[in-house]
């Protein structure tokens, strides 16, 4: 059989089972393909207002992405990707697994018989499997997530989604720590949303941890130090004071979530002062480095970009936190920069994580600060006067 022959009859068994119910799973893996961070993607029928659907999840390094797509359009995928992509690929159906392999020119394609499997349910709304599974919890109900009856309110539920997002993503982060029971700050706690989550999760998982909540406004301190009392979590507490102010010392984790401009700056320094082993912010407005850009000589070859608003803004945002995250490897942390939620929920989603450990090179991260601050006309970044560089 040829090639395109065995892609053709991998295509069209995916047709029969997704037609007659009996597909449980497609799976695709060995990518290498043009997107860097795609390590594999996975499928299965839906039903969606639209019809009947393949629900394809893109998973990456540091985030996945749903897709939902007719049978056509997954048919062409799969033609695409089988010859060019992926390496491997998967079908799973109630009567039986379709493997396909390719090495080079060279493809296998084999079929296993079995039985006794029963199809999932099609249904695109299925029970979600989410960190926080208690909605009756006191806090959630305290915090206007939930009602009277313990489930989340129609008009929190992208709030409850990005609360379970924010925890998946920050739980194994905490639980890479090398302190057993680690201090975790979260500057500009607001109404600590964050902190009970993760403090709720943790304590489900056995794990202790103890969480304090630095907030400037009194009246929330308040509240949130008598809702973690309500809900009984001991090691919960908040604290009025400014980010810059606050002690550090002896944090093992410090986070800050839409630290309004250099006020995430402050947290990063707070967290580099203290030697935590984690920062993890996600930045909100970025006005220091655009009014540096404004006023700077930036490279002439940037003017095509620079000459426009929009794009000046979308420039500061990303020089702003890419000089970021240079300046935390210049002090020995390794970091990664990632959307953590999706922009329907927020246009401020992008995440710096700092790991400390396994950095760069200081010198050769110093030159590149200074290069990319000559590249866009920048006198300094402001938390390199914090610094001290």
């Amino acid at each position: 059989m040829s090639a395109p022959a065995r892609i053709a009859e991998f295509v069209a068994a995916l047709r029969d089972v997704f037609g007659d119910g009996s597909l449980i799973r497609l799976k695709c893996g060995g990518y290498h393909g043009a997107e860097a961070e795609l390590k594999s993607v996975e499928a299965r029928k839906v039903s969606i207002k639209a019809g009947e659907r393949l629900s394809f999840v893109f998973r990456y390094k540091t985030r996945d992405i749903t897709k939902n797509l007719r049978l056509d359009e997954a048919a062409g995928f799969l033609e695409h990707g089988l010859a060019a992509e992926w390496r491997s690929a998967r079908l799973e159906a109630t009567g039986f697994d379709l493997q396909f392999e390719r090495q080079g020119d060279k493809q296998r394609l084999k079929r296993t018989e079995t039985s006794g499997r029963a199809a999932p349910e099609a249904s695109h709304d299925r029970a979600k499997n989410r960190p926080l599974s208690d909605t009756s919890a006191v806090w959630l109900h305290a915090l206007g997530i939930t009602g009277k009856d313990g489930q989340v309110r129609n008009d929190r539920q992208d709030k409850f989604r990005q609360i379970n997002k924010m925890v998946e993503i920050f739980a194994p982060l905490i639980q890479g720590l090398k302190a057993e029971n680690p201090t975790i700050l979260d500057m500009g706690a607001g109404k600590g949303y964050l902190d009970f989550a993760l403090y709720d999760h943790l304590q489900a998982q056995g794990r202790g941890a103890e969480i304090i909540g630095v907030e400037l406004r009194p009246a929330l301190v308040s509240a949130g130090n008598a809702l973690a009392q309500k809900s009984g979590f001991a090691g919960l507490r908040f604290e009025a004071g400014s980010i810059l102010d606050y002690d550090a010392s002896g944090a093992d984790a410090v986070i800050a979530l839409h630290a309004c401009d250099t006020a995430t700056d402050d947290a990063i320094f707070r967290g580099i002062s203290a030697g935590a082993g984690l920062i993890a912010v996600a930045p909100c407005c970025h006005k220091q480095i655009r009014r540096a850009m404004s006023t700077g000589a930036a490279d002439d070859r940037l003017e095509f970009l620079l000459r426009h608003g929009t794009f000046m803004e979308k420039q500061a945002e990303m020089v702003t936190d890419g000089l970021r995250a240079l300046l935390l490897e210049a002090h020995g942390y390794r970091t990664r920069v990632f959307e953590f939620v999706s922009d329907a929920h927020t246009p401020k989603n992008n995440l710096i994580v700092a790991q400390k450990g396994k950095a760069a090179s200081r010198q050769s991260v110093l030159d590149r600060i200074a290069a990319v601050k000559a590249m866009f006309g920048i006198d300094k970044h402001y938390l390199e006067g914090l610094l001290g560089l």
